[in-house]
């Protein structure tokens, strides 16, 4: 059953990836999305992502740190992670309901293990083992983890994301929606140049 529902979305992320609709704004954020930040910030950071891209990885690695110290530790932005996976399908759909099993208070946790792993993963690491950093700091157990797998409800939730981001006209990650409008320039400076002006005059310093 596992096998097949993941292969089922595997299989959907190429052709939903590539048919970018006409751009829109992406999907309300709801109960169901992993948001980090404080749920009244003025602000909300959309990013739809792949844990097996490396350029996802090099931002979370590299301007993650200092943008979370910024915006979202002060309580201004909220980041909301979407998944958007990637070849190699399988083992990008995998992670992602890894991740998304996770205890809702390490779900960032997890995803971070993903790309600061990335490193080794790509020199020819074991892909065992890199899924088994996400389920070290996961808090469940592996036994959980295959349990939540198995549930056809966590791969239905990758097939919404995975749609929502092509009814968004998103074809590539990583890709940023700063209060519904889509940011080229994903490095520090351009993201604080799209977050500055829609926050309240007392809070953009």
């Amino acid at each position: 059953m596992l096998k097949r529902l993941i292969l089922t979305v595997a299989l959907a992320v190429a052709p939903m990836a590539a048919v970018a609709q006409t751009p829109a704004a992406p999907p309300a954020v709801t109960s169901s999305d992993r948001i980090m930040g404080r749920a009244d910030a003025p602000v909300t950071v959309i990013e739809y992502a792949s844990l097996v891209c490396s350029h996802c990885g090099n931002w979370h690695r590299t301007v993650y740190p200092e943008f979370k110290r910024q915006f979202i530790d002060t309580g201004r932005v909220r980041l909301v992670f979407r998944d958007l996976p990637t070849q190699p399908a399988p083992v990008a759909v995998r992670v992602a309901g890894i991740a998304r099993c996770a205890a809702p208070d390490r779900f960032y946790d997890v995803i971070g293990a993903f790309f600061h792993g990335h490193e080794a993963l790509f020199a020819g690491g074991p892909v065992p083992t890199w899924y088994a950093s996400g389920v070290a700091v996961s808090g469940r157990t592996q036994a959980e983890i295959d349990a939540c797998l198995a549930d056809p409800a966590t791969l239905e939730g990758l097939r919404a994301s995975i749609a929502g981001a092509t009814a968004a006209g998103v074809a590539g990650t990583p890709t940023f929606f700063v209060n519904g409008s889509r940011v080229a320039d994903s490095s520090l400076t351009g993201l604080t140049a799209a977050i500055t002006p829609l926050l309240p005059p007392a809070r953009r310093r």
